[in-house]
C-alpha cells in the first residue's frame, strides 16, 4: 500500500501544531503509519521538519495568491490576507518557533513571502495609509508574530476561530495605521 506523503505532512503538522515536542513514534501514530514507514519517507525529525517547512511556504503564497495583495487598498489587501492565510496558521506557528529554520538565515521560500508581504506595508506607506517610522521588514515581522500568537491561542481555546482576522488586523493595523497630528 503507497502511503500518501500529504496526508503524512498534514497529520504531522496537525499533531506539531498541538504539541511541539511530538515525538516521531507519535507523529506516525498520527498518521496511521508505523515508524519504520515513517522514517522510510522522513530520515528524521530535521527533514519532516523541512518538509513541513515546504508546506508552510506553499500554503502561504497560497493564501498570497488569493488575497490579490496587489488591489484594492493596502489596508483591504492586509485583511485579506489575514482571512486566507487562517487556514494555515497552526502550522505556521509551529514553524515560526522551529529554530532549527531560522539557523544560518530564511531560505528562499520565507524571501518570497517576506518580499510579497513587504510590499504591501511599502504600498501602504506611499499611499499614506500606513506609519513611516515602523519599516515593513518590521510590519511583515510582527505580523506573522501575531498570526503564531493568535494560532496557539484557538489551540488552547482562549480565542475563538471566528475572531482570527479581527483580532489580528485591528492589533497590527491599529499600530501601524498614520495618525493626524493633534
Amino acid at each position: 500500500m503507497a502511503v500518501d506523503r500529504d496526508h503524512v505532512l498534514r497529520s504531522a503538522a496537525a499533531l506539531l501544531t498541538r504539541k511541539s515536542t511530538a515525538t516521531m513514534d507519535e507523529v506516525a501514530k498520527a498518521a496511521g503509519i508505523s515508524r519504520a514507514t515513517l522514517h522510510r519517507h522522513f530520515a528524521g525529525r530535521d527533514a519532516l521538519v523541512r518538509a513541513l517547512e515546504a508546506l508552510g511556504i506553499q500554503e502561504c503564497e497560497a493564501a498570497l495568491d488569493a488575497a490579490r495583495l496587489e488591489e484594492g487598498s493596502p489596508t483591504e489587501a492586509v485583511r485579506r490576507l489575514v482571512r486566507e492565510i487562517q487556514p494555515a496558521a497552526g502550522l505556521l506557528a509551529f514553524l515560526y518557533g522551529e529554530n532549527q529554520l531560522w539557523e544560518g538565515g530564511p531560505d528562499e521560500g520565507w524571501l518570497r513571502l517576506d518580499t510579497r508581504i513587504g510590499a504591501v506595508f511599502v504600498r501602504g506607506q506611499q499611499a499614506g495609509e500606513f506609519r513611516i517610522d515602523l519599516s515593513p521588514a518590521w510590519l511583515t515581522e510582527a505580523l506573522y508574530g501575531l498570526i503564531a500568537s493568535c494560532a496557539w491561542a484557538m489551540q488552547d481555546g482562549r480565542v475563538a476561530r471566528k475572531d482570527f482576522t479581527h483580532l489580528i488586523v485591528e492589533l497590527l493595523l491599529g499600530g501601524a495605521l498614520r495618525r493626524e497630528e493633534p
